[in-house]
């Protein structure tokens, strides 16, 4: 019966167009429990205090449901057609992270595994619970557990057959199934993935320190983002894609066959000038059913100014920049402040005079008194 449920699973599965299914028991103790606790000892868990909040629930999917027996974890391709990387070139573009350019993963996902537990309870008449990003659960080691790839010295997820393209999913069960063989380590010797990050946010392989984290910075962090890394987040307005993308096994890898995670068409080449001109509405539409839309207008602007002080080009130094000096969210005017510095030191002291003088955010005020010139 077990047998038979995990080959019904597996056909189905890929009937709802999810590219690896793999089982794993859920109720046996694993070190993933131990490289949390010591990750969020370290702090490296920034203000994601969530993280912190949750630890003893994270520690194990039967912290979450005592009854839980066996993992079902499944996998979506979302691979890009274009190198993720060369956008990096385009001072005038924005970086946006692959997987937050086509439809919201947790909604096609989500849609796709609930149909799934559906027919299990059907055909098992067992329990089910489903997860997609979207509760205290560790998918990326049960993913790992269950055989469809390994955590790389990234900390993500990495696959033979798909690199480092792949959108996790959970049902979590009280049938015992047969789990699936592990999968190993296949890294060796290779740290492309450590090398590459612009702020060295890798303490050591298979650690992260969120906090330098240019997806975390751009993503999760609130307010100004911390000087010692704006210059080396260049470009990237939502997420960074480096670690991934310059893994050795994404030579396996190939475009995602779900056409709601491609690129949507307008979110293809992003204009930092355009993206500045957003007000809430405006980025409300423009990023409907997108990831981005939940950071919110202001942060995504901060961003935004960030690429725009990295470009080097004064050319962005419109009317709508010099608004940003005067917007009504006080991250977005100190931001602006430091790429103004960045683009024309004479312009910054012309408008330090300006405006200093009415300012009361004691951030913003910071950032007028900052130094002569754009740190390096």
């Amino acid at each position: 019966m077990a047998d038979d449920l995990a080959a019904w699973l597996d056909t189905e599965a890929r009937r709802l167009g999810f590219d690896v299914v793999g089982l794993a028991r859920a109720d046996e103790t694993w070190a993933a429990s131990e490289r949390l606790e010591a990750f969020v000892e370290a702090g490296y868990h920034g203000s994601m205090t969530w993280i912190q909040e949750t630890l003893e629930r994270r520690k194990m999917p039967t912290s979450m449901w005592p009854e839980a027996k066996s993992a079902i974890v499944v996998g979506m391709n979302y691979g890009p057609d274009i190198d993720p990387l060369a956008v990096l070139d385009r001072p005038d573009l924005a970086g946006v992270s692959v997987y937050a350019k086509g439809s919201d993963y947790h909604d096609v996902l989500k849609k796709r595994l609930k149909h799934l537990a559906r027919g299990f309870v059907e055909q098992s008449g067992q329990q089910v619970k489903v997860f997609v990003d979207t509760a205290p659960l560790m998918e990326k080691p049960l993913a790992a557990k269950a055989g469809l790839g390994w955590q790389g010295k990234h900390t993500n997820l990495v696959s033979r057959a798909f690199g480092s393209w792949l959108f996790l999913g959970v049902m979590l069960t009280d049938a015992v199934l047969p789990a699936d063989a592990e999968e190993i380590d296949h890294c060796g010797s290779c740290r492309a993935c450590l090398d590459i990050c612009p702020t060295d946010a890798f303490p050591g392989p298979y650690r992260l320190d969120a906090r330098r984290c240019i997806a975390y910075l751009t993503i999760e962090h609130h307010g100004p983002i911390p000087h010692e890394f704006r210059h080396q987040i260049g470009n990237r307005i939502y997420g960074c894609d480096d670690c991934l993308a310059v893994c050795p096994w994404n030579k396996f890898a190939v475009q995602s066959r779900e056409q709601a995670l491609w690129a949507r068409l307008e979110l293809q080449y992003l204009k930092l000038a355009d993206l500045l001109e957003l007000d809430d509405a405006a980025f409300r539409t423009l990023f409907s059913g997108s990831p981005i839309k939940r950071i919110g207008r202001n942060r995504f602007v901060r961003n935004v100014l960030i690429g725009i002080g990295n470009s080097g080009d004064r050319q962005f130094l419109n009317e709508t920049f010099f608004a940003c000096l005067t917007d009504p969210d006080a991250t977005v005017r100190a931001t602006a402040i430091w790429a103004l510095r960045c683009l024309d030191e004479n312009r910054f002291g012309l408008e330090k005079r300006k405006h200093m003088p009415h300012e009361t955010d004691p951030v913003v005020i910071a950032e007028w008194r900052s130094a002569a010139g754009p740190e390096k």
